[in-house]
């Protein structure tokens, strides 16, 4: 390698007679005096150079210079001051680029060939059938409340309030999660109220942009049902499939909206069943599907389907530790949404069974040494849960506590805790007449129960 290197602009043009009426030299002098040339001709040398060799030499006549006959007190950092200033500031530092190339060389010679893609493989055929038949049911949904903003470098920050949503039907409602929204649900929105803003993909590829007003939403299964005033030619209902049939093993393909880029497949198979889905609403929602189909934020509200393009879920949550997937993702199971969004759309809210008492928490049941099964605590004395026969928790005279009725199973289906208590229960309708099998005290009995309304 070639090195440009300065012979004669970095020699110390020094006065004897200046150094003996000045001894001590400012440090600006000094630097100019360092940098003064007296002609900056670039010269090329023939034989490789060594750039520090250079240095340190010129650095030995340097400091010959300055300690024995100019300046007696500079100091260390003076002398490397000035010598990282000459080889900063000077001109032959930077070397001029070199172009290669070969004239005689055609363009032709040297492009390869570009073979046609030909056709798709059969899967690869199908998949991309379902895609372009199912994307537009799925719509991007921007909560009201919250807006896109421009970061310092330039990029747009997409809001955790945005996010995805299925076509349900021709008359414009459409399905999404209870936390897409939740920013705008906190403010207790009035049903028919704008709570979002919902994009539509039209046959054309353009989105139409629509108001989402609120019809009903349930937090405890993170599901909302929004309602949009579009033309029936927009409006392509997703096709629902069943989920009490699937298998670990089988394919499956999620589109949604991940951090703001719309319509975004992704594929991967069911990885398990039966999972509890920590919603971000903060309540556990038995039954879930899990998948390895890359699910990041912004999918939430989503569909998940299965190989014949059917609805098989609603994806809503991923367990990851950097906020982006980890290859486990969560769906609210289609039959639970069957269930739910019927009710969400004619009430407004969710007509749930169950019994209007209170169970212990987790964590009082274990101090009161209940490992097993549902503490009652309170019994409202005209519900129907006290016609029945269950008994709270209460005090004795002396102070102590009696324990109240401990629920052990319902309809021989085992419960270890309140919310299996719950989960159990969700599949009944209010009206319904049901056996709880009980402990009161240290003996074991069963009531029969009939479920009434509860809040949800």
């Amino acid at each position: 390698m070639q090195v440009s290197v300065c012979s004669n602009s970095c020699s110390l043009n020094l006065n004897s007679n200046n150094v003996k009426s000045h001894l001590l030299m400012g440090r600006r002098e000094l630097l100019s005096t360092l940098c003064s040339t007296g002609s900056h001709k670039e010269v090329v040398s023939h034989k490789p150079i060594s750039i520090l060799r250079m240095i340190s030499e010129r650095m030995a006549d340097f400091g010959e210079v300055i300690i024995g006959k100019s300046i007696p007190f500079a100091t260390r950092r003076v002398v490397l001051a000035g010598l990282f200033a000459c080889w900063t500031f000077h001109p032959s530092r930077y070397l001029s680029a070199q172009a290669l190339g070969d004239p005689s060389v055609a363009v032709e010679d040297v492009t390869p060939p570009v073979f046609p893609s030909g056709a798709l493989f059969p899967s690869e055929e199908r998949t991309v059938q379902l895609f372009e038949k199912n994307t537009y049911s799925v719509v991007n949904i921007f909560d009201v409340t919250l807006r896109p903003q421009l970061n310092v470098t330039g990029a747009v920050e997409i809001p955790e309030g945005n996010g995805s949503g299925v076509v349900w039907d021709e008359q414009g409602h459409i399905v999404t999660n209870y936390h897409v929204i939740g920013n705008s649900l906190s403010r207790n929105p009035s049903p028919g109220q704008v709570v979002a803003r919902v994009n539509i993909l039209a046959s054309d590829g353009v989105q139409k942009n629509f108001e989402g007003k609120l019809i009903g939403a349930d937090r405890s299964k993170d599901l909302a049902v929004l309602k949009v005033e579009a033309s029936e030619d927009l409006l392509r209902p997703i096709k629902v499939g069943q989920s009490s049939y699937l298998r670990v093993g089988q394919q499956c393909l999620a589109i949604g909206n991940p951090f703001g880029f719309d319509h975004t497949l992704t594929v991967g198979v069911i990885s398990g069943l039966n999972r509890d889905i920590f919603s971000q609403t903060g309540v556990t929602i038995g039954g879930g599907i899990q998948t390895d189909a890359a699910i990041n934020p912004g999918n939430s509200g989503g569909p998940l389907l299965d190989s014949k393009g059917n609805l098989i879920g609603i994806n809503t949550a991923i367990f990851t530790q950097t906020g982006t997937s980890a290859g486990v993702g969560f769906a609210i199971p289609s039959s639970t949404v069957l269930k739910i969004v019927p009710q969400l759309i004619q009430f407004g809210k969710v007509v749930r069974a169950g019994l209007n008492i209170e169970i212990a928490p987790d964590l009082i049941a274990n101090q009161l040494n209940v490992r097993k099964g549902a503490l009652i605590l309170q019994v409202p004395s005209n519900g129907l849960a006290a016609k029945a026969g269950l008994l709270p928790t209460t005090r004795g005279f002396a102070g102590n506590l009696i324990l109240g009725d401990i629920i052990l199973a319902v309809d021989n289906k085992l419960v270890k805790n309140k919310a299996e208590l719950n989960k159990a229960l969700d599949e009944y309708n209010v009206g319904d007449k049901v056996m709880f099998k009980i402990r009161r005290g240290s003996e074991n009995m069963e009531l029969p129960v009939i479920l009434e309304e509860v809040s949800s």
